[in-house]
Formats: structure tokens, sequence, C-alpha cells
């Protein structure tokens, strides 16, 4: 029988730890965090990692493993949680994958696109022509060199606007080309369970978070890593809009509402990115069933 991969996805807020560390003890077995931020060691209150008892009762692997001042890509965390599952797999039948970072999961699931290195003159001249001209000048040159990205990406992130002409500047060919490669075969089974939930109830538990963060600490939290803001892994909701508190641009009251706002957004672009996905079985996080479908799948 081949070993099986678990994975547990979802919008910020959803209910995955909770739900994760039962199957995780019903199994047996390890969780892979595949959140692209709680990797980082620096950042505990405003990615909400799990707590210590939490990370105590089962065993989890990629949390506060890295530092912010660290380079790190999809790629590399592919080849990482590669050979990780090597090692599980070893001794153990299933392992859990569980976040919602949608490009690290489908690195691990389908695999990441060899893109080449960047040259950084011409991503140089692109944050200056975004920095003098503004995004929209990036967005109709997207939409000139690569329509097919244009349509996909979302126009609303520069940072995916300037990959994306870096891409297809640097290499004359439409940074598309790159994603339309086959998936990647791995040796072990897969099954995805997406979380969902009722679109207020998810906003409420967003915002309750979002407040629990700032009891336990995050302006403090955030304040250490004001120096180093510029840095890519900061520039995260929850951090971006109390460094701007900080900068004296907007309230402490409007940087709470913009994280509460952001946090809610970003769900929202979470929940397109998996919708995608037909191989997804959709449950609420409190469905009992979850598990009997797991039982059937392993």
């Amino acid at each position: 029988m081949k070993n099986t991969l678990i994975v547990i996805l979802g919008a910020t807020g959803i209910g995955k730890t909770d739900l994760s560390i039962r199957l995780a003890q019903g199994l047996e077995t390890d969780i892979i965090s595949s959140d692209s931020r709680q990797i980082f060691r620096e950042m505990r209150i405003g990615t909400a990692v799990p707590s210590e008892a939490e990370l105590q009762s089962v065993k989890h692997h990629f949390i506060q493993n890295k530092s912010v001042f660290d380079y790190y890509s999809a790629g590399m965390y592919e080849l990482e949680v590669l050979e990780l599952l090597q090692d599980i797999f070893s001794e153990k039948q299933t392992a859990l994958l569980v976040g919602g970072s949608g490009m690290y999961i489908d690195a691990v699931c389908k695999g990441i696109d060899d893109l080449p290195e960047i040259d950084m003159d011409i991503r140089n001249m692109l944050i200056a022509k975004l920095e003098t001209e503004g995004v929209e000048t990036l967005r109709f040159e997207l939409k000139r060199l690569d329509s097919k990205s244009y349509q996909t990406i979302d126009l609303q992130n520069p940072k995916r606007i300037l990959k994306a002409l870096e891409i297809t500047l640097q290499t004359g060919q439409p940074y598309s080309d790159f994603l339309t490669k086959p998936k990647k075969k791995r040796d072990f089974n897969i099954v995805k369970i997406g979380l969902e939930r009722p679109r207020e109830e998810l906003y409420a538990r967003i915002d309750t978070r979002v407040d629990a963060m700032l009891a336990a600490g995050l302006e403090h939290e955030a304040r250490t890593l004001y120096p180093h803001k510029h840095l890519n892994a900061l520039n995260t909701v929850g951090y971006k809009e109390l460094f701007a508190y900080f900068d004296g641009e907007i309230t402490l009251y409007e940087a709470v509402r913009q994280v509460k706002r952001n946090s809610r957004h970003y769900a929202k672009r979470q929940m397109t990115w998996f919708k995608r996905d037909t191989e997804i079985a959709w449950f609420h996080p409190e469905n009992s069933e979850i598990f009997d479908f797991v039982k059937k799948h392993v």
C-alpha cells in the first residue's frame, strides 16, 4: 500500500489547528505546517502559531524553523518537505500537511515550476517604474506581454505583477508558459480536505482572533520587527498595518480596523485559490464526517 498525505487546508481563522491535532493524534502521526509565515521564528503572535501545549501534543514541522532574514521560497519548501516525508513514511503510513498557503500546498502536491533566478537589474528597473509611475503602468505592461497572466493573477498585488513581468522580460517567454507544465508525480497518495464556514461566521472568528493577538502582545512584537519592515516576510497582514501606525500615517484604531479588513480580504483570496482545485473534499470544521472520510482513504 502507498503511504498517504492528508492535506487540511482552508482560510485563515477557519479552525485548521484544532482539527488537525485531533486527526494527527488519532492517526499517531506528525503535522507539517504549510503556512508561509509561521515558519519565521520572529513572527509568533501575528501568524497565530499554535500554542506550546498544542505543539507538545503532536510533533510539528516547519513551525518557526526559519528567520525573516533568511531567503526562502516555495521551491525550497517543496524539496525540504519531500525529504521530510521520506523520513516520516519510513515509520508511519500517514502524514498531515496543514495550512492556508496555496502555493506551498501546491508545491508539495503538484510540484513547483522551475523558474529562473531573477536578474537584479530587471527587478530594480521594474521596482523603480512601480515607484515612479505606479502599479497601473505595470498592469498595462503585463497585459501587453502576457495576457494570460493578466487574466489570472491578483492585479491588486504588486508583488505578483512584478514576479510575472520579471520572468517574462528575462526569458522572453510569458510567465504563464512556466505554469502549464505537467503535474509532478508523487510516490504517495494525496487526500485533500478543505474547511469552510459561512462567511459571517468566518469573519467573526477573524475579528476575535485579531483581538486575541493584540491582547497577546502583537503591537510589541511588531515594534521589535519595525526596523526590518522592508523585508519581504514582513509585508504581511497584521504587521504592515501596525508599521503604518508606527510611521504616524494612521491611528492605532485605524490600524486594527485595517488588520481585520485585510485579514478578511486575504481569507477571500485563499478560498478563491482553493476552489479551483477539484480534488478537495469540503467540510465544516466541526463536521464529524471528516474522521469517517479520512478512515476510508488511509
